[in-house]
């Protein structure tokens, strides 16, 4: 029997597992060793005091139909109305003989998405549409300049030699500047102008104001398109307690199926001779343990895994060690109520706004995103028919000003950022609190990033080595991507395959990007 060895449990290493066992459970041994105490990695649920927070929120789409079909195995569509949508009415699409909500756990619910942004107390559409309401907020003269600029790029291009130029040949500079520059430089702490394109190839997906208006035509015209932008879905699946119950149900059945979860074990050493990586030695409770295997998947940060190897050649070495991550801090707030007014057509326990994610693009405040947990899964708070529970997200750089507060100093610092942006009033009452911080939540697009092929290179040479998921790849993928390069590896492994190429090249095609045949009926 061959020993697999899988670094991380996150959404990647998880699946890799899964699949393994599932698909040849009598020729691999798995043992998955994971750094932390907890399943999912990003993709994790924190409970406090019976309030579920999504680290990082995650909506559950994906063009790849294995991933949508894995997903409803794991935990199947609902089948009755969740709480929410029974007591308002609010009709969705269920599955026949799916499971009620109100009484199973295991259940996937459908969920509306609504993203918005909010920039000079006003609320706009995510991405941004041009339509009234857009043109009221802005004012007839900024809608204007708004619509020239865009038109000028539209007639001139600009070389997509940075983020920033990206951006602008899709929007306009006006758009650009008020909606992208500066909420991308609270994102990375660094100017679009110096953050690589490859970034918003791989988020924006085709997304450009061609693509809302066609959208727009097609809403209102009642006309339907072969495909559909990532970024324009309008509904989604959604664990009843978050993300991070599906990945702990993936944990028990890989437990179920003869596989080892090892928590709070941190890779310390790649022992690598030649083209093979022979073992690792990892840390668990102060002590050292080498284990070899034949098969490693690694979802470890690039940096930290080539810092761990051995005779690294110089340049990898150098590349590895120059990447660049953005570290995250996210902080639950429990409250009676929020001042922001719902005046949409959508019905909501307390009437509080449909949003799942409120991007913040105001240059005034370090809030970056706020999360309402209560329209993910009314499953996510205690009370949500009296109570709303959000979640502020902040981007930061591990050790710095911000990173270093204490809990109760970041939660009084958020309160603060709330009161001046008008979200809560000053004698809000504020029942409970929670602080989350997570290193390496970004990998980051500039420094010796635009190097990075020689990198892969390098690691590629490594016949038995598999980078999967986000940090395993520095790449900005999605959940499902990283399952994807799950999939992939797996497939490598079990058709004797040593080319990489297939696990690298996912959520690169501009095919994949762009478009997907459009499954409605």
């Amino acid at each position: 029997m061959k020993n697999v060895i899988i670094i991380g449990a996150g959404p990647a290493g998880l699946t890799a597992g899964l699949e393994l066992l599932r698909k040849a459970p009598e020729e691999y041994q798995v043992t998955i060793y994971e750094e932390s105490h907890a399943i999912g990695g990003i993709s994790r649920t924190v409970n406090h005091h019976g309030n579920r927070m999504d680290i990082g929120g995650h909506r559950f789409f994906s063009k790849d139909q294995r991933v949508m079909q894995w997903w409803q195995d794991m935990m199947p569509l609902q089948g009755k109305p969740s709480f929410d949508d029974k007591l308002l009415g609010r009709e969705k699409t269920i599955a026949e003989e799916g499971p009620d909500p109100e009484t199973e756990d295991r259940v996937m619910l459908v969920r509306n998405r609504v993203s918005r942004i909010y920039y000079n107390r006003k609320f706009f559409d995510y991405p941004v549409s041009m339509k009234w309401a857009t043109i009221r907020n802005m004012g007839f003269v900024t809608t204007m300049e708004a619509g020239m600029s865009y038109l000028g790029s539209a007639v001139k291009k600009r070389e997509e030699d940075s983020l920033e130029n990206f951006y602008i040949n899709r929007f306009g500079k006006k758009l650009y500047s008020m909606f992208f520059e500066g909420y991308t430089e609270k994102l990375w702490g660094r100017h679009p102008s110096g953050i690589s394109a490859d970034w918003g190839a791989q988020r924006v997906k085709g997304l450009s104001v061609t693509a809302v208006l066609k959208d727009m035509v097609q809403k209102v015209t009642g006309t339907k398109s072969d495909h559909v932008e990532t970024s324009l879905i309008e509904e989604f699946y959604y664990p009843k307690y978050g993300p991070g119950q599906l990945w702990e149900q993936t944990a028990e059945e890989i437990r179920r199926l003869g596989g080892k979860i090892v928590m709070g074990a941190k890779v310390v050493r790649i022992c690598n001779e030649d083209s093979t990586i022979r073992s690792i030695v990892i840390e668990k409770d102060g002590k050292e343990m080498t284990v070899k295997g034949d098969y490693f998947l690694s979802s470890m940060p690039l940096k930290d895994l080539v810092a761990g190897m051995q005779d690294v050649p110089e340049a990898p070495a150098r590349i590895a060690a120059g990447l660049p991550y953005r570290d995250f801090v996210t902080v639950g707030l429990l409250l009676d109520k929020l001042l922001l007014k719902n005046e949409t057509d959508m019905r909501t326990l307390g009437n509080i706004v449909p949003d799942c994610w409120i991007y913040v693009q105001d240059t005034g405040v370090k809030l970056g995103r706020i999360q309402i947990f209560n329209n993910w899964s009314p499953y996510m708070v205690e009370n949500p028919a009296e109570m709303v529970w959000i979640g502020l997200e902040y981007f930061c750089e591990e050790g710095d000003a911000f990173w270093n507060m204490g809990a109760r100093e970041t939660a009084q610092f958020a309160v603060k950022e709330l009161i001046r942006m008008g979200v809560i009033a000053k004698d809000a009452k504020i029942y409970s609190a929670h602080r989350e911080r997570v290193k390496k939540a970004y990998p980051a697009y500039f420094d010796t990033y635009e190097e990075i092929d020689t990198l892969i290179n390098y690691l590629n040479g490594f016949d038995n080595l598999s980078c999967i998921g986000r940090n395993g790849q520095h790449r900005y993928n999605n959940m499902d991507h990283s399952m994807v390069t799950a999939f992939e590896a797996v497939e490598n492994i079990l058709t004797g395959r040593t080319d990489k190429s297939n696990i690298w090249n996912v959520n690169t095609e501009k095919e994949y990007h762009e478009t997907v045949q459009n499954t409605e009926e």
